[in-house]
This record gives structure tokens, sequence and C-alpha cells, in this order.
């Protein structure tokens, strides 16, 4: 009996948890990505609209600015003061409003559902 190596390979390689980038169209956008990246590093390697990150992920703008699916919410770890000051600057934000380059991407987030505000178009 003949095993390929590729096949086994394949076979352990283990799925990068999803995140969905909804547009303000309703366009939504499916995307993998690697534990540990945050949610704007996966957008940006994506080329997902709406994302910029002109920061590089330094929490000093709020050009990656979201809306997490309210369902999400209690699955993420609180924001920080300085993220929570930083979206003040953001058009639309809500209850709901994160900045993607604080949400680092862990296998429990398989599934996270993100929105873009009309604003950052």
């Amino acid at each position: 009996m003949r095993i390929s190596i590729a096949s086994e390979a394949n076979d352990m390689e283990q799925r990068m948890p999803r995140i969905t980038f909804v547009d303000h169209k309703g366009e939504r956008r499916t995307v993998e990505v690697a534990e540990g990246l945050s949610v704007m590093e996966g957008a940006l390697r994506h080329n997902i609209p709406g994302i910029d990150g002109d920061c590089g992920g330094a929490c000093a703008c709020a050009t990656c600015h979201v809306h997490v699916d309210p369902a999400w919410m209690p699955r993420l770890p609180p924001a920080s003061e300085l993220e929570t000051a930083m979206l003040t600057l953001a058009d639309e934000a809500d209850e709901f409003s994160r900045l993607a380059c604080q949400i680092k991407v862990t296998p429990e987030l398989d599934g996270l559902v993100v929105s873009t505000p009309e604003s950052q178009y």
C-alpha cells in the first residue's frame, strides 16, 4: 500500500479561521485568516474594501473600524481604553464598534462576522 505524503499533509493541515466581512451594500466576503493575525491584517491581505489600516495596526486611527455582529460581541475580549478613545473618531460608531486591528484571530473566532461602515468607502 502506497501512502502519498502530500495527502497526509493535507489531512493534517487544519483550516484557518474564517472571517466574514459585510460591506455597506450587504455584499459578503468570507476569507481565511491565519491564527494570531488581527482581523485588520486579514482584511488587508485579502483586499477587503472599507478597511484601510492607515496606522498599520498601532491603534492610532480608526480606518479599520468595523461593527461586530452582536452575537459575536460576548466572545471578544473587551476593548482597551485606547481603542475606546480611538473609536470616538470613527463615523457611525455604536455599541458594536471595534477596531479590527485590535481583534486577534483565534480558532474560537472561526465564523466571526463584521460589517464595514458606509463612511469608510
